[in-house]
Order: structure tokens, then C-alpha cells, then sequence
């Protein structure tokens, strides 16, 4: 069984004239359609800067013919808790720029046109910090428009220089650590002359990079054998150097001791002093020899030549003999 698909004739028409009486009345009671205010700012959403440098936050603005009301620009840092407000930094209404908030902040903080009035209200950061980290929002209003803008800011510190150094023995089959001061080490357990050179150590991130290097030497240990022959010698040669000294100290103190029992004998052999005979006084004596002299010569006066007795003094007695 066949259905036939009735086409509408030329004299009807799929809408009635009262449906497009309705339709004329609703636009027109709609007036104009307005496209109001709007931030067409294309830049990244994302900025990516190191600490230093100088940000520029994009917040470019076209307001539409009717609004006419005045133009008012707020830049904020929005808060991570939304329980909280976020912070106004600065501000533009009534042709004034305002800062506000904490001035460790807002210091280096400006627009960057000279007149953000016309269309440019982005923000300018002359030197960007950790404390400036954070998502910034642009709010532009010009009653009856309005919109708004987020830009999210990372301040990455760039990487300090790190610091290298060697612990342990250098010496070839010992154990050595080679450390950097971002708590990396790299260990050698069996030293060899193969990994001695030049190492380095690198630190990088997204906004640079540094690095410190080192040398490691391979030193050879001393000959052992060598060492102990050294060894050895020397404290022979200590002992003998000291043996030497002690045997002059004793030679020295023998000789000495001899001289002195030497003198000591020879005093002891030289014979005392014999005593003197019982004498008249020698005064006397001389006189008596004296006279018998005299009387002789008297009693032989012819004689021609005269005996004398030699006198000898002996110093053992003390006097003439």
C-alpha cells in the first residue's frame, strides 16, 4: 500500500501571517544587538619569567559605542583561598593611576601606556620577584560594559653556582666521592687512572643554567716496599747516630775520672818532709864556725893558702848541710 507525500500548492505557505507579525514585534523590542566591552588581549595565559627580569602582563581592551560611562581599570592578585578577597594592586579611574596593597609588592608596578584610556591597560613589572608570583586579574568597566582578564605569572629563580669538592684519597684503588652542593654525589669505590679528568656538574632550569667542575687526579700510591727499606734504615742509622753519642759521653767521663785518680796517685808518692835534728840556734852555730875560722887564721898567718869546707843547703831539711 502506497503513501503519497503531499506537497504544499503555490497558494499555501508553511508559516501563517499572524506567526510573522509576532516574529517582526519581538525583534524589533529587541532593539540593535551591542557587542559592549571586551578584553581582546591574545597573549599567553601563562608567563614564564626569570627573577629580575621585567614582565609585561597583556590586558588589551575594545569598549563599545555605548558605553558611555567612565572608563575604570582594576589590576588584582586573585587570592588561591577563595574565601578570600583578592588584593588590589593598582588602579585607573578619573585619569589618576593608584597603587594599593603592600609597597614590596606594587614597587616597579605601572602600566605599561603611558594613557591606559586608550585600549592598553596592561601592566607593567620592572622587576619581577618570588612575592610576585601569582594569577593577576584585569577588570575593565566603562558602564554599561564590562569584562575581565587572568594571566597566571611563575617567577623562577635562576639556579645558584654550585660548589665541588673531593672527599676521600685521590690514590689509585682507593675510594673516592666526588660531591656538588645540590646534595648530589657521585662514588667511585676503585679509583683508577682511566676516571681521572675533569667532571662537571650542571644545574639548569627553565630560565638557566649553571655549573662548577673539578678535577680529579689518579695519584699513584708509594712504593710499600720501599717505604719500609726507607724506614728501617733511618732508625738503624737514629740507633747508631745515638749509640755514637753515648760512647763519647762515657769516654769523656773515663778520661776525666782517670786524670783525676792519676793526680791524686802522684801526690801520694812524693815523700813527706823528714824532720829536723835538734840543733842550737842556727844563728849561733854561724858564729861559732865564724870564730873558729878567725883563730885559725890567727894560728897560721904565714900560710898562703887556706882550706875552706863548701856549705850546701838541702831543701828537704830547710837549712845548710
Amino acid at each position: 500500500m502506497s503513501r503519497d507525500i503531499k506537497r504544499p500548492t503555490s497558494g499555501q505557505s508553511w508559516c501563517s501571517w499572524p506567526s510573522l507579525a509576532l516574529l517582526m514585534v519581538v525583534t524589533l523590542s529587541l532593539g540593535p544587538v551591542t557587542l559592549a566591552m571586551r578584553v581582546t588581549s591574545s597573549g599567553p595565559q601563562t608567563l614564564q619569567l626569570a627573577q629580575g627580569e621585567q614582565a609585561r602582563v597583556d590586558c588589551i581592551y575594545t569598549p563599545d559605542p555605548e558605553d558611555i560611562g567612565e572608563l575604570d581599570i582594576e589590576w588584582s592578585l586573585v587570592s588561591p583561598d577563595t574565601t578570600k578577597k583578592d588584593q588590589l594592586i593598582i588602579s585607573y579611574s578619573g585619569r589618576s593611576k593608584y597603587l594599593h596593597g603592600d609597597p614590596a609588592l606594587t614597587e616597579g608596578v605601572d602600566f605599561a601606556a603611558s594613557d591606559p584610556s586608550q585600549g592598553d591597560a596592561s601592566l607593567s613589572i620592572s622587576s619581577v620577584d618570588a612575592a610576585h608570583a601569582g594569577t593577576y586579574q584585569c577588570k575593565v568597566k566603562k558602564s554599561p560594559g564590562v569584562d575581565m582578564h587572568k594571566v597566571s605569572l611563575v617567577v623562577l629563580e635562576r639556579p645558584s653556582t654550585p660548589k665541588c669538592w673531593v672527599e676521600g684519597d685521590e690514590a689509585v684503588g682507593q675510594p673516592v666521592s666526588l660531591h656538588y652542593s645540590v646534595l648530589g654525589e657521585l662514588l667511585i669505590n676503585n679509583h683508577s687512572v682511566v676516571l681521572a679528568g675533569i667532571y662537571s656538574c650542571e644545574v639548569a632550569n627553565a630560565v638557566g643554567k649553571e655549573r662548577c667542575r673539578l678535577n680529579l687526579q689518579a695519584i699513584k700510591p708509594p712504593n710499600r716496599a720501599g717505604v719500609i727499606a726507607g724506614t728501617v734504615c733511618g732508625c738503624l742509622l737514629l740507633i747508631i747516630i745515638i749509640l755514637i753519642i753515648i760512647w763519647l759521653l762515657v769516654f769523656r767521663w773515663e778520661r776525666k775520672r782517670y786524670e783525676k785518680e792519676l793526680s791524686n796517685e802522684i801526690r801520694e808518692d812524693a815523700p813527706s818532709p823528714e824532720s829536723r835534728p835538734a840543733s842550737c840556734n842556727p844563728s849561733l852555730q854561724s858564729k861559732v864556725a865564724y870564730s873558729q875560722l878567725s883563730q885559725t887564721h890567727k894560728h897560721h898567718p904565714s900560710s898562703t893558702s887556706t882550706s875552706y869546707t863548701a856549705t850546701k843547703y838541702d831543701s828537704r831539711y830547710g837549712y845548710v848541710v
